[in-house]
Protein backbone atom coordinates (compact mmCIF):
# COMPACT_ATOMS: atom_id res chain seq x y z
CA UNK A 1 0.00 0.00 0.00
CA UNK A 2 1.50 3.18 -0.55
CA UNK A 3 2.87 5.59 2.16
CA UNK A 4 0.21 8.39 3.35
CA UNK A 5 1.58 11.86 2.99
CA UNK A 6 1.30 13.79 6.42
CA UNK A 7 -1.92 14.45 6.91
CA UNK A 8 -3.32 18.10 6.87
CA UNK A 9 -2.87 19.34 10.78
CA UNK A 10 -6.28 21.46 9.95
CA UNK A 11 -8.36 18.52 8.42
CA UNK A 12 -12.22 18.93 9.28
CA UNK A 13 -12.49 15.54 10.19
CA UNK A 14 -13.18 14.41 14.02
CA UNK A 15 -10.20 14.63 16.00
CA UNK A 16 -11.09 12.89 18.99
CA UNK A 17 -8.77 10.06 19.54
CA UNK A 18 -10.73 6.34 20.28
CA UNK A 19 -9.85 3.05 20.47
CA UNK A 20 -11.36 0.05 18.75
CA UNK A 21 -10.78 -3.87 18.33
CA UNK A 22 -9.29 -4.82 14.69
CA UNK A 23 -11.59 -6.12 12.36
CA UNK A 24 -11.90 -7.22 8.98
CA UNK A 25 -12.56 -3.70 8.14
CA UNK A 26 -10.48 -1.70 9.91
CA UNK A 27 -7.41 -4.67 9.06
CA UNK A 28 -6.63 -3.01 5.52
CA UNK A 29 -5.97 0.82 6.53
CA UNK A 30 -3.98 -0.40 9.41
CA UNK A 31 -1.64 -1.88 6.63
CA UNK A 32 -0.64 1.10 5.57
CA UNK A 33 1.01 2.22 9.44
CA UNK A 34 4.58 2.31 10.00
CA UNK A 35 6.92 3.94 12.63
CA UNK A 36 10.23 6.22 11.76
CA UNK A 37 13.16 4.30 10.23
CA UNK A 38 14.95 5.07 13.71
CA UNK A 39 12.28 3.08 15.80
CA UNK A 40 11.91 -0.02 13.75
CA UNK A 41 14.40 -1.50 15.94
CA UNK A 42 11.69 -0.95 18.72
CA UNK A 43 8.49 -1.67 17.21
CA UNK A 44 8.41 -4.62 14.15
CA UNK A 45 5.92 -4.10 11.29
CA UNK A 46 2.34 -4.02 11.46
CA UNK A 47 1.85 -6.96 8.69
CA UNK A 48 3.96 -9.18 11.40
CA UNK A 49 2.38 -7.90 14.19
CA UNK A 50 -1.38 -8.64 12.90
CA UNK A 51 -0.02 -11.89 12.25
CA UNK A 52 1.55 -12.47 15.43
CA UNK A 53 -2.15 -12.02 17.14
CA UNK A 54 -2.88 -15.41 15.40
CA UNK A 55 -0.24 -16.81 17.37
CA UNK A 56 -1.33 -15.79 21.24
CA UNK A 57 -4.62 -17.58 22.01
CA UNK A 58 -6.68 -13.95 23.97
CA UNK A 59 -5.20 -11.41 22.40
CA UNK A 60 -6.54 -8.14 21.77
CA UNK A 61 -5.54 -6.13 18.88
CA UNK A 62 -6.56 -2.97 18.66
CA UNK A 63 -6.36 0.19 16.44
CA UNK A 64 -6.27 3.60 17.80
CA UNK A 65 -8.37 5.99 15.46
CA UNK A 66 -9.02 10.07 14.73
CA UNK A 67 -11.96 10.10 14.13
CA UNK A 68 -12.59 7.26 11.66
CA UNK A 69 -8.76 7.10 10.63
CA UNK A 70 -6.42 4.74 12.05
CA UNK A 71 -3.09 6.28 13.57
CA UNK A 72 -1.84 3.65 15.58
CA UNK A 73 -1.96 0.08 17.06
CA UNK A 74 -1.48 -1.82 20.35
CA UNK A 75 -2.11 -5.06 21.45
CA UNK A 76 -3.66 -6.15 24.69
CA UNK A 77 -2.06 -9.76 26.18
CA UNK A 78 -4.35 -11.38 28.56
CA UNK A 79 -1.53 -12.27 30.95
CA UNK A 80 1.33 -10.24 31.61
CA UNK A 81 3.50 -12.89 32.01
CA UNK A 82 3.95 -12.98 28.06
CA UNK A 83 5.02 -9.28 28.34
CA UNK A 84 7.19 -9.55 31.83
CA UNK A 85 8.28 -13.07 32.00
CA UNK A 86 6.72 -13.24 35.39
CA UNK A 87 3.46 -13.41 37.09
CA UNK A 88 2.24 -10.16 39.53
CA UNK A 89 0.50 -10.79 42.64
CA UNK A 90 -2.04 -8.88 41.20
CA UNK A 91 -4.27 -9.65 37.81
CA UNK A 92 -2.29 -8.30 35.07
CA UNK A 93 -2.81 -7.16 31.51
CA UNK A 94 0.15 -6.90 29.05
CA UNK A 95 0.52 -4.30 26.36
CA UNK A 96 2.29 -4.51 23.79
CA UNK A 97 3.66 -3.18 20.09
CA UNK A 98 1.83 0.43 20.81
CA UNK A 99 2.57 3.04 18.03
CA UNK A 100 1.61 5.98 16.57
CA UNK A 101 2.26 5.68 13.03
CA UNK A 102 4.44 8.03 11.65
CA UNK A 103 2.78 10.58 9.58
CA UNK A 104 0.83 11.69 12.95
CA UNK A 105 3.83 11.29 15.48
CA UNK A 106 4.53 14.77 17.16
CA UNK A 107 0.85 15.67 18.24
CA UNK A 108 0.41 14.64 20.98
CA UNK A 109 -1.81 11.64 19.84
CA UNK A 110 0.25 9.13 21.61
CA UNK A 111 -0.77 10.99 24.97
CA UNK A 112 -4.71 11.17 24.18
CA UNK A 113 -4.34 7.43 22.87
CA UNK A 114 -2.95 6.21 25.97
CA UNK A 115 -5.61 7.66 27.96
CA UNK A 116 -8.20 6.27 25.62
CA UNK A 117 -6.79 2.89 25.90
CA UNK A 118 -5.94 2.42 29.58
CA UNK A 119 -9.83 3.75 30.16
CA UNK A 120 -11.24 1.33 27.50
CA UNK A 121 -8.90 -1.25 29.61
CA UNK A 122 -10.69 -0.18 32.25
CA UNK A 123 -13.92 -0.59 30.98
CA UNK A 124 -13.52 -4.16 29.10
CA UNK A 125 -11.34 -5.55 32.04
CA UNK A 126 -12.78 -4.82 35.02
CA UNK A 127 -10.86 -7.52 36.60
CA UNK A 128 -7.23 -6.21 35.92
CA UNK A 129 -5.92 -4.43 38.48
CA UNK A 130 -2.80 -3.55 36.64
CA UNK A 131 -1.51 -2.70 33.17
CA UNK A 132 2.26 -4.16 32.30
CA UNK A 133 4.62 -3.34 29.26
CA UNK A 134 8.16 -3.32 28.44
CA UNK A 135 10.24 -0.16 26.71
CA UNK A 136 13.49 -0.55 25.47
CA UNK A 137 15.92 1.43 27.66
CA UNK A 138 17.19 3.22 24.25
CA UNK A 139 13.85 4.22 23.38
CA UNK A 140 13.71 7.64 25.41
CA UNK A 141 10.53 9.17 23.68
CA UNK A 142 8.87 6.10 24.24
CA UNK A 143 9.48 6.09 28.33
CA UNK A 144 8.92 9.72 28.87
CA UNK A 145 5.84 9.24 27.46
CA UNK A 146 4.50 6.13 29.38
CA UNK A 147 5.85 7.90 32.45
CA UNK A 148 3.65 11.11 31.62
CA UNK A 149 0.48 8.76 31.24
CA UNK A 150 0.66 7.46 34.71
CA UNK A 151 3.02 4.32 34.14
CA UNK A 152 5.95 3.70 37.14
CA UNK A 153 9.36 2.47 36.20
CA UNK A 154 9.66 -1.07 38.17
CA UNK A 155 13.06 -0.71 38.49
CA UNK A 156 13.45 -4.11 36.57
CA UNK A 157 14.89 -4.31 33.48
CA UNK A 158 13.74 -7.13 31.08
CA UNK A 159 16.42 -9.14 28.91
CA UNK A 160 13.78 -11.05 26.50
CA UNK A 161 13.24 -8.14 23.70
CA UNK A 162 14.66 -8.79 20.82
CA UNK A 163 16.46 -5.22 20.95
CA UNK A 164 18.49 -5.06 24.67
CA UNK A 165 17.29 -4.39 27.71
CA UNK A 166 14.33 -2.72 28.50
CA UNK A 167 12.18 -1.36 31.25
CA UNK A 168 9.58 -2.68 32.94
CA UNK A 169 6.51 -0.64 33.63
CA UNK A 170 3.63 -0.53 35.89
CA UNK A 171 0.47 1.31 35.42
CA UNK A 172 -2.70 0.85 38.12
CA UNK A 173 -5.63 0.77 36.73
CA UNK A 174 -9.09 2.98 38.04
Amino acid sequence: MPRQSRPDVNTPDDSSIRVAPVDAALRPALLGLSVLPAQRDWVRVIEDLLADVALCPGSEPMAILRGDTPVGYYRIEPNARSVAGHDFAVPALGLRAFFIDACWQGRGLGTQALAALIADVAKRHTQAHLLVLTVNCNNHAALHLYLRAGFTDSGELYHGGRSGPQHLLLRILP
